[in-house]
């Protein structure tokens, strides 16, 4: 069998493969090359700065071939570096090797070419270029798709701002509120989300076998490697790798930033699953239409049907990416003694887990734009819910001291349906100064919704 769209494993590169464009580059196979080319590139550059006898400064026509590995780095690079693996059956090692051969014909390079992967262990590249490939697809991917769902919900908190609608406690009848404010609970929530998990930092080490730099003293006994390596973490691209340097280590970086991203971005996708199932039931009840496309179908034998998929893609994609960043998070950190290799196995799997989160954004974000909203239906479930203004018909008894409120309205209202003339009747009977009756007598449950207006639009 070919590998096709329809011969793929995961939908992740078949079905939905184009949904993913953005990703792919920074989280595959290639994308991790790429990173692993990028830091053995910055620590030789560095070493030949560093003020060694052994290995003077590179010229700049040197350093600017280098930086053009990094830069111009290809499918074909990538294929390249997999041919060498098949030899070595070791991948950074193949990395290695592949940047020794593009030394080939210029003697300045081939003479040093020793200082490629000096002193490191496999962990310290590929920790590093782990950290890079986290940090662009936080930053070019994750987190604008966020943005884009935030924004869009600020949008329709402001637009239904002062829409009144019904709320469900417990799925009954419930206090009303406003449209928009419901939808800018959710902003608030994702906004605070989405700013922790940019306040993650990417932590990198590089420090040798377990930690220790044993392998770089033994070369340099009297040079500062500890200065040196925390230098090359967090000098600014493209000398160095714009990072942030974890001081201590056994083999692997510890992975505790890991943990605390992907349990942030989990977070952040428990909120959206929050966010969809409410979207379903209001698209259930009514409350919003979809807007139609020519040539949809909703269900294949139904054809009236209009369904919430989008949604329902959403919730699933959601469940599944959180499926797999909880178990990063939970198995990243731990390492028997000094190294296992459990964490190296599971780690190419980051592609994975953010992989249907972003789908999971596509989806929401696109159902999202599909909604429009039925202000009739709205308006006619809050008509035919006169029992909500029992609580505040109760709590203004209680301000002016009649008996027992809540006992009167629990047995007026429980379990009867209400109107708007049984409710007027009961207020026209109360012993209250004639101006809260008044005010009483005027409200409604479409302008019963406190400060529901005010906080949508202030979100």
């Amino acid at each position: 069998m070919t590998f096709s769209a329809i011969s793929a494993l995961s939908p992740l590169d078949g079905r939905y493969a184009a949904k993913l464009a953005t990703l792919r580059p920074l989280t595959s196979e290639l994308g991790y090359m790429h990173r692993r080319v990028q830091v053995e590139v910055a620590w030789f550059i560095a070493l030949s700065d560093a003020g060694f006898a052994e290995f003077k400064p590179l010229s700049p026509g040197a350093r600017t071939y280098l930086l053009g590995l990094v830069k111009n780095f290809s499918e074909a690079d990538g294929e390249a570096i997999k041919v060498i693996e098949k030899t070595t059956n070791h991948d950074v090692k193949a990395v290695e090797y592949w940047i020794k051969s593009k030394f080939e014909a210029r003697p300045e390079l081939e003479h040093a070419s020793e200082f490629v992967h000096f002193a490191c262990t496999s962990e310290d590249i590929n920790n590093t270029s782990h950290a890079l490939q986290l940090r662009s697809s936080r930053d070019v991917v994750v987190l604008p798709a966020l943005d884009k769902i935030s924004l869009k919900l600020r949008d329709m908190a402001h637009a239904y701002a002062d829409v009144p609608m019904l709320s469900r406690t417990h799925g009954q009848t419930a206090s009303p509120t406003t449209v928009g404010k419901e939808i800018a609970n959710v902003v608030v929530r994702l906004q605070t989300a989405c700013d922790r998990i940019a306040s993650i930092k990417m932590l990198a080490k590089m420090n040798g076998a377990v930690g220790n730099y044993n392998a770089h003293l033994s070369a340099w006994p009297d040079f500062d490697w500890e200065s040196f390596s925390k230098k090359v973490i967090e000098t600014p691209e493209p000398l160095g790798l714009g990072l942030t340097f974890q001081p201590y280590s056994i083999q692997i970086e510890p992975h505790d930033y890991m943990a605390e991203l992907f349990d942030a971005v989990a977070r952040t996708n428990t909120i959206l699953i929050d966010l969809s199932r409410d979207i379903w039931g209001y698209v259930s009840l009514g409350y919003f239409k979809q807007r139609l496309k020519d040539g949809e179908v909703g269900s294949s034998t139904m054809p009236h049907k209009v369904n919430p998929i989008d949604f329902e893609n959403a919730e699933g994609n959601l469940g599944l990416a959180n499926a797999v960043l909880r178990h990063l998070s939970e198995k990243l950190p731990i390492s028997r003694w000094q190294r296992d290799l459990t964490d190296s196995t599971v780690l190419r799997n980051i592609g994975v887990a953010l992989g249907y989160a972003v789908l999971a954004y596509s989806s929401l974000m696109t159902g999202l734009n599909k909604l429009e909203i039925n202000e009739v239906a709205i308006a006619e479930d809050l008509d035919a819910s006169w029992e909500v203004l029992a609580e505040p018909i109760q709590t203004v008894m209680r301000r002016f001291g009649l008996p027992q409120p809540y006992e009167q309205l629990k047995k007026f209202t429980r379990g009867a349906a209400m109107t708007r003339e049984l409710m007027q009747g009961f207020i026209a009977g109360l012993d209250l100064p004639q101006s809260e009756k008044d005010r009483l007598l005027a409200m409604t449950p479409g302008s019963y919704t406190g400060k529901a207006s005010e906080l949508a639009k202030r979100v």
